[in-house]
Order: C-alpha cells, then structure tokens, then sequence
C-alpha cells in the first residue's frame, strides 16, 4: 500500500483523495495547503489526513511514500525536484511542466533518484479510449488521415480573477491547460510524435485576462493531420473523432464543469462511443461508467511498489510538454 500525501487542496485535489477511497493499492494519509484556510482544514480532518505545516517538513516524514500534486503548473518543476531529492514518488497533475527545459530536468531528477513519475492524463484509461487506440492498432479504421478533438465549457465565463486558470502566466491559451493537453497527449497516445504545431488563440468574452478561444493545427509525424479546438465560454463538450480509409470513430462525452459532483469529474467524462464504416450502418458501442482517476492513481501505486511501469512513458511525457510548449510559442 503507498502513502501519498495531497499537495494542494482545491476542488481536483479532493476529487482525487475521493477517488481511491477504499483502494488496496494507495491511500492518502497527509495534505499541505498553503492557503491553510478551515476548509482545507476540514477537509483534512473529515478524510483522516495530517496536515503538515510546510512541504519540507512532508517530504521528511518517512510515513510518506509518495506526493500528488495537484497544484498550479508553474510550480511543479520545483516540488518535482524537492520530491525527488526526499526519495519520494511524484504523481504530478497536468501539466507536468511548463516547458522541455524543466520537463528534461524532472524526468532526470526521478530517474536519478529511482522513484516513480506519474502523469494525470486520465482520459487514457477509460475502456472505451483503449478499445479505439487497439482498433486503431489492428488497423480497422484503415490508414488513418486526421484526427480531431473539440473540448468546450463555460467556466471562463464565472472563474475568479484570482484563480490560476484565469492567469495568462500560469494557464496561457485559456482552454489549453484545463481540457486541450488532454487531446494532445491523446494524439500522442494514438499516433505517435508531433512534427509541426500552428495556433490561433484571443478572447472574446471572458471577464479575465486570457483568451477564451484557441485553435491548433498539428501534423504528426507518422504523416496525419489533427486539429484541436477549446473554447472557455460556452456549453461543455467533448469530442474525440479519428478519420480512417475505412471507417471514422467518433467519442463524444463532456468536461470539467463548476458545479459538478466529484463522481461526474471521474467517471463520467465519455458518454458516446460510434463506429462509422465507409461502407455499412454505424455501430454504437457501450460506454462504461469507469473512474479514470482511481485507475491512474492506482496504475501510478502499483509502479511506485515495483509492479508494471506507469503505462505514460517518460518520453512521451517530455514529448507532451514539447509539443504544449510550440503551441503556447
């Protein structure tokens, strides 16, 4: 069983101390916050977790296995680095990093230290998601020609100046960090590499300095197209579509909303899955309601005990914060 301890304390923190609640592989036992207010206090004291006063003094308990960070990006690189240097395994929510430069130097600080590194793209783990990437494998959608993915919400639209999202520094280009890096890691995951990024990003109508709106046109490497798309002030919605010589595939579902319970934010993210042939009727495949949060905490304790490698490899993750990086360029 791994002891993780939760670094930050906003609503994606609790969602992720929910997510394993009875879990045999990982349990939370400690918490720093460093706005220390009586909610996160209460919190703390409802879910069983010491609250440390500072970072340092967490990553010096021996009782502590592991961090999850569920913190701003911009932060990361840092309690990566002092994670790793306590000889403690780091789940870092996404971003990893800000740019490759840091991404280089975290995947070198867990490497160095023997400790494992895990990665919050959960979409990867639903069934649904794995199920199109082995089609994709056994080549049933044929070659495939562009892929494409549409994330919208309307968070933008009541989000508080004072949160990280609504910072250009911390959350450049709006919809990216919040909904878009999941469909790029969802490019990376389906079709290997990017080679080239081109990106249009402004704001229309969100009350706070950041865009609201961003379009991104990649091409991959294995010759494919892809398009991503997020807009931060409108209804929310989530569509993942591949085109192939043979059929298109198409997974549709919702993001992120204010206001949703913490069971919708981690089992509810796909709700439609098609199969389109170029020939033939449209298959309409089952959808699992499925905890893609539980799955990847659990993926990401069963490699800190030595078990199966985190299934988001090293490399594709400094790929991810490459490609984020050109975009954001």
């Amino acid at each position: 069983m791994v002891r993780a301890a939760i670094l930050g304390l906003g609503w994606w923190g609790g969602t992720l101390v929910d997510a394993v609640k009875g879990s045999p592989h990982i349990t939370f036992t400690g918490a720093f916050t460093r706005s220390g207010s009586q909610s996160n206090r209460d919190f703390c004291a409802s879910h069983g977790l010491k609250l440390y006063p500072s970072l340092d003094e967490l990553l010096a308990d021996p009782q502590i296995d592991a961090v999850v960070l569920a913190t701003p990006p911009t932060a990361h690189a840092i309690q990566i680095a002092k994670a790793a240097a306590a000889r403690k395994h780091v789940f870092c929510e996404k971003p990893l990093v800000m740019t490759k430069s840091e991404a280089d130097a975290a995947v070198a600080a867990v490497t160095s230290a023997g400790v494992s590194l895990g990665l919050g793209f959960n979409r990867r783990f639903h069934p649904s998601w794995r199920d199109l990437k082995a089609r994709i494998a056994r080549g049933e959608l044929g070659v495939i020609l562009h892929a494409e993915c549409t994330m919208s919400g309307p968070n933008g639209l009541s989000m508080s100046t004072e949160a990280w999202r609504a910072n250009r520094t911390d959350a450049p280009l709006g919809g990216l960090m919040p909904m878009g890096i999941h469909a790029v890691d969802g490019f990376i995951d389906l079709f290997g590499e990017i080679d080239s990024v081109f990106c249009q990003s402004f704001r229309r109508v969100v009350p706070n300095d950041n865009d609201d709106t961003t379009n991104v046109l990649l091409r991959m490497r294995a010759g494919m197209s892809a398009y991503l798309g997020t807009m931060m002030a409108t209804a929310g919605t989530f569509r993942f579509q591949v085109y192939g010589s043979q059929a298109t595939a198409l997974l549709s579902g919702t993001v992120h909303i204010a206001g949703q319970s913490s069971h919708q934010r981690r089992a509810g993210l796909f709700g439609t899955y098609l199969l389109q042939p170029v020939k033939g009727d449209a298959e309409e495949l089952a959808v699992d309601v499925f905890d893609v949060n539980r799955a990847e905490l659990e993926a990401f304790a069963i490699a800190a005990s030595g078990g199966a490698p985190y299934p988001i490899s090293l490399h594709e993750m400094v790929h991810g914060v490459a490609a984020t990086e050109a975009i954001i360029r």
